[in-house]
């Protein structure tokens, strides 16, 4: 939940980037991960993800300008052009493969049907962001282990480690991992 203090700083981050466009890299690096999380949840293709999240911020950086502070957050805006990014990238897909896009998802949902998904992208955002805090030896384990999917002994061989510091590593990580996302996302570790 985003308190009335860092709602009022985030509206002045967004007049800032109105005015001048070289202050918008503070709302991409704001959101970048809660984007990009919402987009892969869609998607399932890292590649097209990755394209579609930079697609999302080239069409927010371009229309900024337009975007009315309604009380709604600046999230709000950005999860909508990403629901029509996918919208949009399903149409063309399915008329690349000559197939009808009603055989697709629907295209563009209302802000409650995709509640529970920006809550998830929330979640993994915030997962993301700890991902990031964790020493440099453990954020590698947890790379090569679950998103590379490697084997622990692939791991310790890579690293130049035993099997046994590397599943070390993995379950100092995701113990600090859990304990962090089981504080409140604005405790000292978020």
């Amino acid at each position: 939940m985003k308190t009335r203090q860092s709602e009022a700083d985030e509206q002045l981050l967004v007049e800032a980037a109105q005015r001048d466009p070289a202050c918008f890299a503070a709302l991409y690096e704001a959101h970048f991960d809660r984007v990009y999380a919402f987009v892969a949840g869609r998607v399932h293709n890292r590649d097209q993800a990755e394209d579609l999240t930079s697609e999302v911020f080239q069409k927010a950086l371009a229309h900024l300008r337009s975007f009315e502070w309604r009380g709604a957050p600046f999230a709000a805006w950005l999860y909508r052009i990403a629901a029509n990014a996918i919208a949009d990238h399903r149409g063309a897909a399915a008329l690349e493969h000559g197939t009808s896009v009603a055989d697709d998802p629907p295209g563009v949902p209302t802000a409650p049907e995709i509640q529970p998904e920006i809550e998830e992208a929330e979640r993994h955002a915030r997962l993301f962001r700890l991902l990031k805090s964790l020493p440099l030896d453990q954020r590698r384990v947890v790379a090569l282990r679950f998103s590379e999917e490697k084997s622990i002994r692939q791991i310790a061989e890579e690293m130049g480690r035993s099997e046994g510091a590397v599943k070390q590593l993995q379950f100092r990580a995701l113990e600090t991992l859990r304990k962090r996302m089981a504080s409140k996302p604005g405790g000292a570790h978020a």
